[in-house]
């Protein structure tokens, strides 16, 4: 619709190339370092950003029983509600000064109903990750209350939507091994880091989780 300079498409191609050289050195950065890298994001979501709209961010809700295989008669049930907020939960003095591409919110509750005992154990938890990847997500969240005295631990949970004949799935942290090998040779279970999950191994009995994939944000540079 608009004619262009030929001199102007040139400064814009040289542009578009020093912003792309410039994300791939970071993404290399990153890699080395050991913080989370930022992917690339899709036409429509760069389009987005560069307009001025904001995509919608990525999310995972939803409530379901699953079915534990080491306790099949045990009552299960998670309800999370979590959304990214890239780049919001800030580390000065480190490489994530800015925060991290998965950074996130939300909440995460569940219970147990042991039926051997009739008991049921409770605990919430405040969502501090989430990365997603089709109809699959991995998040992280610290206990806030729990029952059984795990306060300040962080979980880990892996959720997969389904649909058609094939239903939902999650997975917990704790629910499968989560070990090391100390310097003594002894096992022992290592902190879950940040959006480290398990496959999502146990398969939804009742309810469902719904999982928004959002691309990973690429940080802006200086001037954008």
């Amino acid at each position: 619709m608009f004619r262009v300079r030929t001199s102007a498409r040139t400064s814009a191609r040289v542009s578009v190339r020093a912003a792309r050289g410039a994300a791939a050195a970071g993404l290399a950065l990153a890699a080395l370092t050991g913080i989370a890298p930022a992917s690339a994001t899709d036409t429509s979501a760069t389009s987005a950003q560069q307009d001025g709209r904001a995509g919608r961010p990525a999310s995972v809700s939803g409530t379901a029983r699953i079915s534990y295989a080491f306790v099949p008669d045990d009552e299960i049930w998670f309800t999370v509600d979590a959304q990214a907020v890239p780049y919001t939960h800030r580390f000065p003095g480190t490489k994530a000064a800015e925060g991290l591409p998965t950074d996130a919110r939300g909440t995460v509750r569940y219970s147990h109903r042991d039926s051997s005992t009739g008991k049921t154990y409770s605990a919430e938890a405040e969502v501090d990750c989430l990365s997603t990847g089709g109809p699959v997500a991995t998040l992280t969240a610290v206990v806030t209350r729990s029952d059984v005295g795990n306060v300040g631990e962080r979980i880990g949970l892996s959720v997969y939507q389904g649909g058609g004949r094939e239903g939902g799935r999650l997975g917990f942290s704790w629910g499968v091994g989560n070990l090391d090998v100390g310097a003594d040779g002894k096992p022992y279970q290592p902190v879950v880091g940040t959006c480290m999950a398990p496959a999502p191994f146990a398969p939804v009995l009742r309810g469902g989780f719904t999982v928004h994939h959002t691309e990973l944000e690429v940080p802006k540079t200086a001037g954008q």
